[in-house]
């Protein structure tokens, strides 16, 4: 098939035409580094990159109140700066960064609820002529297209969501109603595609009941069942509608919470403790948050040391603070 064939097939996705539109603007503007980023709290996570100099890797994360960006956001630099070190704002920010940036271009990414997603951006060692001007209009349309794009497939990723929950009867916990565990292993693979492809946070928190065993042997299998089901309607009513909560062993459950940061990951942890107390049921509880460079299955592992070391601390009667958060 020929390139003029080809070029006019759709994208499959919203990532595959951010990697045509960097590789294009890279070409057509000659700047060293163009990315597709995602704002999440004071995180700026690069989506996308294409990088001839600086050394900058797709699921990098940096310090959004440091960059060029959230000034350009923020109405108080241009969106492009043939010679960035005469943009006061700009030479603040390129202290606190020890890469030389002689030219910067930013455009904003908005959300179809109006709110920032993240930004298309580029910055080159050298400064620039002034006709790198011209170039905006073009980069403006892109990022308004990708905006599209994105609108598009976060609704097609709401829909799948709730297709998602109508397909879980197979992968539901009979005796509390719940995700079983292979319930909780799909919906951990189709978390991670989306968190890859948006940079999406999400937590995951691991809870171990303390007594199921011994309520078991001394009061028999139904107050244990009985103690099964609490725990489950304690750990829905806790989180949110979205959130997936899953029974992933005998007397092991584990919540994934979508778009839950580590701002937001110990309060939640703090409301699933309380909850649980509140209704006289002991557990152990752990939890970490994806680091976009490790994934969901390292967070899954660091929330169940976490869990662990809780339970361990709690056996030795050293659990007077909850335990420190695994990120």
């Amino acid at each position: 098939m020929s390139k003029e064939s080809t070029a006019s097939l759709p994208f499959e996705h919203f990532a595959a035409a951010t990697e045509a539109a960097l590789a294009f603007l890279q070409e057509h503007t000659g700047f060293a580094l163009w990315m597709m980023t995602r704002t999440d709290e004071d995180d700026w996570i690069v989506l996308q990159c294409r990088d001839k100099a600086y050394g900058v890797q797709p699921g990098a994360v940096f310090r959004w109140s440091d960059t060029f960006c959230s000034r350009m956001v923020a109405g108080h630099g241009p969106r492009v700066s043939p010679d960035a070190m005469q943009v006061p704002v700009y030479v603040e920010a390129a202290r606190n960064s020890n890469d030389a940036i002689g030219a910067y271009i930013g455009v904003p990414i908005f959300n179809e609820d109006g709110s920032l997603f993240g930004t298309l951006c580029a910055i080159d060692p050298k400064s620039q002529d002034s006709s790198v001007n011209d170039h905006l209009p073009l980069i403006e349309l892109i990022a308004g297209l990708l905006a599209s794009l994105l609108a598009v497939e976060q609704r097609a990723s709401r829909m799948a969501r709730l297709y998602e929950q109508v397909q879980a009867v197979a992968n539901t916990d009979v005796l509390t109603g719940i995700l079983n565990r292979r319930g909780w292993e799909d919906c951990l693979a189709r978390e991670e595609a989306r968190a890859r492809r948006y940079g999406s946070p999400c937590s995951v928190f691991i809870i171990d009941l303390n007594e199921l065993k011994a309520i078991n042997d001394s009061l028999g299998h139904d107050q244990g069942d009985e103690l099964l089901r609490r725990a489950a309607l304690c750990l829905q009513a806790a989180v949110r509608r979205g959130d997936a909560i899953a029974r992933i062993g005998g007397d092991e459950f584990a919540v994934l919470a979508i778009e839950c940061n580590k701002k937001y990951a110990p309060l939640v942890a703090e409301k699933i403790r309380r909850d649980l107390s509140n209704a006289n049921i002991s557990a152990s509880l752990g939890y970490a948050t994806r680091d976009p460079l490790h994934g969901l299955d390292e967070a899954v592992k660091a929330a169940d040391r976490s869990m662990y070391e809780d339970k361990l601390a709690r056996r030795l009667g050293t659990q007077d603070e909850p335990p420190t958060v695994v990120t």
